[in-house]
C-alpha cells in the first residue's frame, strides 16, 4: 500500500491567525509522524492581487518562521516555498492547456472580483489551475480541505482525470479529507464570516502580543441573550467563542456562567497556546538564515519528485525531451 502523502498549502499574503492555527497547522504537526507531508508557502499566489513585493518576501519568511515555531518539523515535513521550485509554474501551463475558460471563471475568487467592477489581473482568472499544479506535482494522495476550497479540489480531481484520460496515467488523483476539528474559527467581531488573514478587528494573529489579543477577546459580539450555550444560527458570536475555548484546550468547557468569564477564558486559552510560539519565533527570527537554509533545503528535497512529475507530464501531452 502506497504511503499517504499530503499537501497543506499557506497563501503568503497577510499574518497567520488562530484560524490557520487550529484548522491547518495543528492538524498537519499531528500528522507528521503517520503521513509524507508538505507544507507549502504559495508566493506565487500572492501576485493575483495589487502587492508589495517586499511585502510579498516578508511575508514568506515570516510564514515559515512561524511553521517552524509552531513545531513543523522540516526533517519530517518540508517548508516548500512554491516560487523556489520552478516546476510549479511550467506545470501549471501544461494544465492550463486542458483547463476551460469556463472552468476558471466560476472559481469563487474570480467571480466575486471580476463581478465587482474593475481591473482583475489574468493571474487571478488562472491561479485556481496554478494551484492545481502545486498540488498534483508533488504525487501527494490526501489534501486536508476546508468547504471554502473543496471548489478548488474538485477543479485539480477533474483536470488530472482528463489529463490521465486524454494522455495516459499521469498524474496521482488527490482525496480530500476533512480537518479532523469540525468547527469552524470565525472572526471575533463578525462571527459569521470566517476570520481571515485580511486586518480586521476580530482577528487574532498568532504573532500578536498578550494585550492585542486579550482586546481581541475583550471586544467580541456576543449577544442580549446572557446566555453561554451553542446556537449558531441566533447566539453566532457566543457559539464561536465556545468552539475557540474547545479548540484551544482540546476539551468541552464547562459553562462559565457569564459572557465576561467566557471571554476571560478564552483569552487564558489562546494566550496559553500562542505564548511559547511567539517566543520560539522571536528566536529564529533572530536567524532568518538559518530559516531561508531550511526553505533551500526543503526545495532540493521535494525537487526530484515534482521534476519527475513534469517529465512524465511533458511526455505525455506531446513535448520533446
Amino acid at each position: 500500500m502506497a504511503p499517504t502523502r499530503r499537501l497543506t498549502g499557506f497563501q503568503a499574503t497577510g499574518h497567520l491567525h488562530l484560524g490557520n492555527l487550529l484548522g491547518a497547522l495543528r492538524p498537519l504537526i499531528a500528522a507528521q509522524g503517520a503521513a509524507q507531508s508538505i507544507a507549502l508557502i504559495a508566493d506565487l499566489h500572492a501576485m493575483t492581487i495589487e502587492h508589495n513585493p517586499a511585502d510579498v518576501r516578508a511575508s514568506a519568511l515570516e510564514q515559515a518562521t512561524v511553521l517552524l515555531a509552531a513545531g513543523v518539523d522540516p526533517e519530517r515535513t518540508p517548508i516548500v516555498l512554491q516560487s523556489q521550485v520552478r516546476e510549479h509554474t511550467e506545470l501549471h501551463y501544461l494544465l492550463e492547456c486542458v483547463a476551460g475558460f469556463g472552468e476558471a471563471a466560476r472559481m469563487i475568487q474570480f467571480k466575486e472580483k471580476s463581478a465587482a467592477g474593475g481591473q482583475v489581473r489574468l493571474s487571478l482568472l488562472t491561479y485556481p489551475v496554478l494551484m492545481s499544479a502545486d498540488i498534483l506535482l508533488h504525487d501527494v494522495t490526501q489534501v486536508p480541505v476546508g468547504e471554502d476550497q473543496r471548489q478548488h479540489l474538485e477543479l485539480t480531481r477533474t483536470l488530472a482525470h482528463r489529463f490521465n484520460t486524454r494522455y495516459g496515467t499521469t498524474f496521482t488523483v488527490p482525496e480530500g479529507v476533512q480537518p479532523e476539528s469540525a468547527a469552524r474559527i470565525m472572526d471575533l467581531a463578525e462571527p459569521t464570516a470566517k476570520m481571515s488573514k485580511s486586518a480586521g478587528a476580530g482577528r487574532i494573529g498568532l504573532l500578536d502580543p498578550p494585550e492585542v489579543v486579550r482586546r481581541t477577546v475583550a471586544r467580541a459580539v456576543t449577544d442580549e441573550f446572557g446566555v453561554v450555550r451553542r446556537d449558531p444560527q441566533r447566539q453566532p458570536g457566543v457559539t464561536n467563542l465556545i468552539n475557540l475555548l474547545a479548540e484551544c484546550t482540546g476539551r468541552e468547557p464547562a459553562d462559565p456562567g457569564s459572557y465576561g468569564a467566557l471571554k476571560r477564558e478564552v483569552t487564558d486559552a489562546i494566550e496559553a497556546l500562542l505564548a511559547p510560539l511567539r517566543a520560539r519565533h522571536a528566536e529564529l527570527a533572530e536567524d532568518p538564515g538559518y530559516v531561508r537554509g531550511v526553505l533551500a533545503e526543503s526545495a532540493e528535497r521535494v525537487r526530484p519528485t515534482a521534476a519527475a512529475t513534469v517529465r512524465r507530464a511533458r511526455a505525455a501531452i506531446g513535448l520533446l525531451d
